[in-house]
């Protein structure tokens, strides 16, 4: 009976222990740190560690530039969610609500400091899109894990495979959202991984750089010698081709360089479409055209805020004679009606030509075609309708315009024009371009204040000026007006949040990258695809057998 006795009492003293955990309290095999790993895996201080790189994000975007972080923190995600496997579609739903709510906290400046929303919308309103875009990254961990593949090569490709695609989803579907992406955090003057936006679009970059960030954990974290040579000569391969393919001109000039004035109007928002504004509103801009001789002159979306079949004549003409009597082509933002009166549209007018006796409906037109959802148009009207009333905005059912719109004959250019939110989508203006030789985009970016919103979009400019091999001159409301080259750099740059007028020289170009050549990205996206369907087949594994993920 004692003996009985002594055993439960032990049996029971054992079971206060802690369960041995080999996640938890070792290292995987494969660490050559391991007191830093099991640091790192002490729940608050991976939960805080997490939450940094994933604060540390907009860092690697514009207006700061710093694209050698990207790899790093991508390279410290993975590293992390390695440790603690069991929590990686969590770890990764984290990481992408908290970067892309620091990324996109401009959305609440315009719900509640532009719209007057008030915070009980606004702020929930706000975290809505950070919350629906975080399940892309958690996807990718979701299939990674599923794909049940070695380290080396679900590391060294089959992550960086989902993630491009998880990536390329995000921007396609409920019409798309792709600002953030880790290729953007790349496009920077001295990034060498820019180099490959011609060749393959944002998604090749995207993919070259979650590339590097894994690669960055096989050389750090591998025992092994021959995955850490090959990591390493892998990053450096990619490196050295990218800076190589930045040296490569995949179009050439045409023509004799043109001038190019861009108007800043610095309208507030607040004052934009307010009816005792209108009238300094087109005295402002009139003045910015009569200031400049330059042979092409574009007023930001919108610059003349009432429907084009509104504006009085003389208004129109005003602004016509004055561009026509200092030599220069005038191309105006203005939302104006369709034919039938019924609907409306979101415009950019070329008005050089336009007399007295012009019918609006007769002007060549840019009409915008990709529309942003709850913005300009109503998505799931029945269910949202009460946001839109209480909101001190002005928003409809804009029409699409359609796609591949011819350009605007101006000066001695073909200039294919895009809108606001239409150049984060490099696909959609490869018909346009290839009929032009210069880009342009007119936005009014006021409804986000000042934000990282107007740096972001630019680097998004300069993204498509690299896919498409051509200038691309932005007018903007509130900035950033600028001019951005055929190899993604800013050339000129107008100072944010002043009325002035910015003028410069560009080249018109003619030819095809070999992303044009391509079609776009999908190409890039089926190979990719594809890959991910072979590893999936060549490494299937019965359901019972763990996956050496989990174990490294």
């Amino acid at each position: 009976m004692g003996f009985h006795f002594q055993a439960a009492f032990f049996a029971f003293k054992g079971s206060l222990k802690p369960r041995y955990n080999p996640h938890l309290f070792h290292p995987p095999p494969t660490t050559m740190f391991p007191k830093l790993d099991r640091i790192w895996q002490i729940p608050a201080v991976y939960f805080i560690l997490l939450t940094a790189l994933a604060l540390a994000t907009p860092l690697t975007f514009a207006p700061y530039y710093q694209f050698w972080l990207m790899p790093l923190l991508f390279g410290g995600l993975v590293r992390l969610i390695e440790l603690k496997p069991h929590r990686a579609v969590r770890s990764a739903y984290w990481f992408g609500f908290i970067g892309y709510t620091a990324q996109f906290w401009w959305i609440h400046t315009a719900l509640h400091g532009i719209a007057k929303l008030p915070e009980y919308f606004a702020l929930p309103l706000t975290l809505l899109l950070p919350a629906f875009l975080g399940l892309y990254p958690a996807l990718a961990f979701w299939l990674y894990r599923h794909f049940r593949l070695p380290r080396s090569i679900g590391l060294g490709i089959g992550l960086p495979v989902l993630w491009t695609l998880t990536e390329f989803a995000r921007e396609r579907l409920l019409t798309g959202f792709g600002w953030g992406a880790l290729g953007y955090s790349q496009i920077a003057d001295n990034s060498p991984l820019a180099g490959f936006a011609p060749i393959g679009g944002i998604h090749l970059v995207t993919f070259a750089t979650a590339l590097v960030g894994t690669w960055l954990v096989l050389l750090v974290n591998s025992r092994a010698a021959k995955p850490r040579i090959a990591a390493a000569i892998g990053i450096a391969s990619l490196l050295l081709s990218g800076c190589l393919l930045r040296t490569i001109a995949f179009t050439q000039p045409t023509g004799r360089p043109t001038t190019v004035a861009l108007a800043q109007g610095n309208i507030e928002q607040r004052l934009k479409f307010a009816q005792n504004q209108l009238l300094p509103t087109y005295q402002r801009y009139l003045g910015q055209v009569a200031s400049t001789r330059a042979q092409i002159v574009i007023l930001p979306e919108t610059a003349l805020p009432v429907f084009l079949q509104n504006t009085p004549s003389d208004i129109l003409q005003d602004f016509a004679q004055t561009a026509r009597r200092n030599g220069s082509s005038l191309a105006v933002g203005v939302p104006m009606f369709t034919p039938d009166s019924e609907n409306y549209l979101n415009a950019i007018v070329n008005l050089t030509n336009y007399t007295a006796q012009t019918q609006p409906e007769t002007l060549p037109i840019y009409a915008k075609n990709h529309l942003v959802p709850f913005g300009e148009y109503k998505p799931l009207k029945p269910f949202t309708q009460f946001l839109y009333n209480a909101m001190n905005m002005p928003l409809g059912d804009f029409q699409q315009g359609g796609a591949a719109q011819a350009p605007f004959s101006m000066a001695n250019q073909k200039v294919a024009f895009n809108i606001c939110y239409e150049d984060g989508f490099g696909d959609e203006l490869i018909a346009s371009a290839r009929q032009a030789t210069l880009l342009a985009n007119a936005s009014n970016m006021a409804w986000y204040g000042d934000s990282n919103a107007m740096w972001q979009q630019l680097q998004q400019s300069q993204t498509r000026a690299l896919e498409l091999g051509r200038y691309m001159i932005r007018a903007t409301n509130t900035g950033a007006t600028a001019i951005v080259s055929p190899q993604g750099s800013i050339v000129k740059q107008a100072t944010p949040n002043t009325a002035t007028v910015l003028e410069g020289s560009v080249q018109g170009m003619a030819g095809e990258t070999p992303f044009m050549q391509l079609g776009g990205s999908l190409p890039l996206i089926g190979l990719l695809a594809a890959i991910a369907g072979w590893l999936k087949w060549r490494f299937r594994q019965p359901e019972n057998e763990q996956s050496e993920f989990e174990h490294s």
